[in-house]
């Protein structure tokens, strides 16, 4: 993408994360590697083959339940897999980094591909209110999920700078809210409100034009519901300020995969994950962001198994099956699906022992 122009150049340079022609962290923390460059790519290329499932995932079709109203709790989630969510929120439906393609990749023929289909095409959602974005990587900015969401003319609520991209896939600009951090949008009618907060990331969909977009975490609330969407990020103390504010949430969703110490700054990981959901003032928490794509180095399922061998006994986890909505009032505890897949992997393997990973 090329520099920022017009009215977005004016307000890129309004941002207080805004210097020198780039967005930037508030502790200014750099989207750089930590330790040997040598043995992250060895790792990356030769690290086996376990980041990758080898039995099929679990994952339901959610259509019958999407035509059932959601019941008093006003909260139903359906996890389309890595950070594409489905939110119903008092009768309102919130899309959230729709990537339904093939590859979380700039072209079609390499890149992460999906470990399972995605449990509903965009034509078969249910009516949107609106489209979440929180920052323009491949892995939540899909180009062909955001052409046929164009289609729709559903309205997209984004980061500063992301609608440059929108616009260049057919987007219409009518349809684009690009917002700064502590910015709030409300949809017209008042029901749906959504608000930029700080995240420690970075941006960029190529070799060039790296953080010439913001990126963000997110509060979605309506007349009754409120909720928290990380986007990718690495822990900061913001998430303090953000619960000061905006706490207590009715679910907080976390990213937990993709995570490496060599980038440990810009990403959670369980560990990470637990203490910013304790920052934002605890609650529900949904961890996103893993078992879908191979985007870090660790297994595929070890972002969700050393999340629950992390967590104190007391915290309240959910992680639903693939495809299957739910209302967190009404889930107890987690649900390890991954584990029956390990299972199915070790039993394959001819191996006989806990499908469990070490945290």
């Amino acid at each position: 993408m090329s520099a920022l122009t017009g009215l977005r150049l004016e307000r890129a340079r309004a941002s207080a994360q805004y210097k020198d022609g780039a967005f930037r962290n508030t502790s200014e923390v750099k989207a750089e590697l930590q330790g040997s460059r040598l043995s992250i790519m060895g790792e990356f290329f030769f690290g086996g083959k376990a980041r990758v499932p080898r039995a099929p995932l679990p994952v339901e079709r959610p259509h019958e339940t999407w035509a059932r109203p959601v019941s008093s709790s006003g909260l139903r989630i359906t996890w389309l897999g890595h950070s594409t969510m489905l939110l119903e929120l008092d009768g309102l439906r919130v899309l959230t980094d729709p990537v339904f393609g093939e590859r979380a990749s700039p072209v079609s023929f390499a890149g992460p591909k999906r470990f399972h289909a995605p449990p509903a095409t965009i034509a078969e959602l249910p009516p949107l209110d609106a489209v979440l974005l929180s920052h323009d990587h491949f892995d939540h900015l899909c180009k062909a999920s955001v052409r046929a969401l164009a289609a729709l003319r559903v309205p997209i609520v984004t980061s500063l700078g992301v609608g440059a991209h929108l616009e260049a896939y057919g987007v219409d600009p009518a349809l684009i809210t690009e917002l700064d951090w502590w910015e709030t949008h409300t949809l017209p009618g008042g029901a749906l409100a959504f608000t930029a907060t700080p995240a420690q990331h970075f941006s960029g969909r190529g070799i060039t034009g790296r953080n010439r977009t913001l990126w963000s975490s997110w509060v979605i609330e309506t007349a009754n519901r409120r909720v928290f969407f990380s986007g990718d990020t690495g822990l900061t103390d913001e998430f303090a300020a953000i619960a000061a504010r905006y706490a207590p949430f009715d679910v907080t969703m976390l990213e937990i995969g993709a995570w490496n110490a060599a980038w440990g700054q810009i990403h959670l990981g369980p560990e990470n994950a637990l203490r910013a959901f304790a920052m934002l003032g605890g609650g529900t928490l949904l961890p996103v962001h893993w078992g879908t794509f191979d985007l870090g180095l660790h297994p595929w399922a070890q972002p969700a198994e050393t999340l629950l061998g992390l967590a104190a006994p007391e915290t309240r986890i959910v992680t639903p099956l693939l495809g299957r909505p739910f209302e967190p009032a009404h889930v107890e505890r987690p649900d390890p699906w991954w584990r029956a897949v390990r299972a199915a992997e070790l039993a394959a393997a001819g191996v006989v022992e806990a499908a469990t990973e070490t945290p």
